[in-house]
């Protein structure tokens, strides 16, 4: 029963983190550039697994209780994707040689800190999926295993940022070219903006 509880619970979370996300074009940003990655992941992972326990814990419902919360966070996060697709223009644009993946880089950890948490919490989907969502399908079992479900859904963010963050390193040959930086963050502001439109057009 536990076993298929946390099975259920890896696959429900696995299918939510997985999907293309801002979150995740971020993550394989960083990856690729090889800046504090560790960082991200864990700020990703722990974001994740916070939510899911708050909503395996019932928290889940003061979401949907407080309409205004989500509208809040959806008009602030798609400030930030405008924001932030308009950087990215501005680097597909220039095809900056700051590019350059690099191991160091020390000084941009207070910029990459404030963007992560901005594209883990800002996102009122994220709220939806693991706290609403996830939160809803963990009902279906009782007692332990309930929270056989989240441990199960926590490994499956666990297993996906630490794959996509550290595994970018594999398409490393890929972006030594200039030009693909330039086409990746091209990608990033069709998907940006229209991830903003999209908060912006459509009610939660």
């Amino acid at each position: 029963m536990f076993l298929a509880a946390a099975s259920a619970g890896f696959a429900a979370g696995a299918g939510l983190i997985i999907a293309i996300g801002a979150q995740n074009a971020f993550v394989l940003r960083q990856g690729l550039l090889r800046q504090h990655v560790g960082l991200v992941v864990a700020i990703c992972m722990l974001g994740d697994i916070a939510l899911i326990v708050c909503g395996v814990a019932g928290i889940g419902v003061l979401v949907r209780e407080w309409p205004a919360l989500l509208q809040l966070l959806r008009f602030g996060g798609a400030a930030f994707l405008g924001a932030y697709g308009l950087m990215a223009a501005q680097r597909a644009w220039r095809g900056s040689g700051a590019l350059t993946p690099t191991a160091g880089d020390e000084a941009n950890w207070r910029r990459a800190l404030p963007a992560c948490l901005a594209f883990t919490f800002l996102n009122p989907h994220v709220y939806l999926d693991t706290m609403v969502l996830l939160g809803s399908l963990s009902t279906r079992y009782s007692g332990m295993a309930r929270w056989a479900f989240a441990v199960g859904a926590c490994c499956a963010s666990v297993l996906w940022f630490s794959t996509l963050g550290y595994g970018a390193r594999l398409l490393l040959p890929v972006f030594r070219n200039p030009r693909a930086w330039r086409v990746l963050d091209a990608l990033m502001v069709a998907f940006m903006m229209a991830l903003c439109l999209l908060l912006l057009l459509r009610p939660l």
